[in-house]
């Protein structure tokens, strides 16, 4: 009778052990989800870059890099990940957009698909400027994985900043945009 005690306080203790490991992944994923929705990215103060950048997407986006360009606080713009059915005069109208400032400062980008092509365009996109610095506009719930994408493709010496459109973002919307934010981080730290 004292050895199967023994045996099962032993067996109890692993079983409790197990337990405990189990239980790790699931409450970290849901402190993490947490954290990624009460602590959204915020909007950033004027700071001046030398670029801002901008993926096509959710409300808002497009308007505050083009106040953020025309209050000075870059040279030029790129809006990335534009419909390739797009014309500039369209552009244009939709966002109100004095020629002179389209004409000297934004740029269109065409060649991205998702969020990992519009961190491709804006790395070639600085590179043929030989641009150090830029600011991320993007919406608050996109910023953090757009963010990782982007610092995959730049060169060290270049400084980000980051500017968060705020947004009503739905229960849905920020629950596949954690789950695509984990998969970034995932796939960067795999390698």
């Amino acid at each position: 009778p004292l050895y199967s005690s023994a045996a099962s306080d032993v067996y109890k203790r692993q079983v409790m052990t197990m337990r405990r490991l189990l239980a790790i992944p699931p409450v970290a994923w849901a402190l993490g989800f947490i954290w990624f929705t009460v602590a959204l990215p915020q909007p950033l103060s004027l700071s001046r870059t030398d670029a801002i950048v901008v993926p096509t997407g959710s409300g808002g986006r497009i308007q505050r890099g083009l106040e953020m360009l025309q209050t000075g606080a870059a040279q030029q713009m790129l809006v990335t990940g534009v419909d390739a059915s797009v014309q500039p005069d369209e552009f244009v109208a939709e966002f109100e957009v004095p020629q002179r400032v389209m004409d000297c400062c934004v740029t269109l980008g065409f060649s991205a698909l998702d969020t990992r092509g519009n961190a491709r365009e804006t790395a070639q996109w600085l590179e043929e400027r030989d641009y150090n610095s830029l600011r991320l506009v993007t919406a608050d719930w996109h910023m953090r994985r757009a963010a990782l994408e982007l610092q995959d493709q730049l060169p060290d010496n270049v400084s980000v900043t980051y500017d968060a459109v705020r947004s009503q973002a739905s229960f849905a919307t920020l629950f596949v945009e954690y789950h695509k934010f984990l998969a970034v981080w995932i796939l960067q730290v795999l390698g």
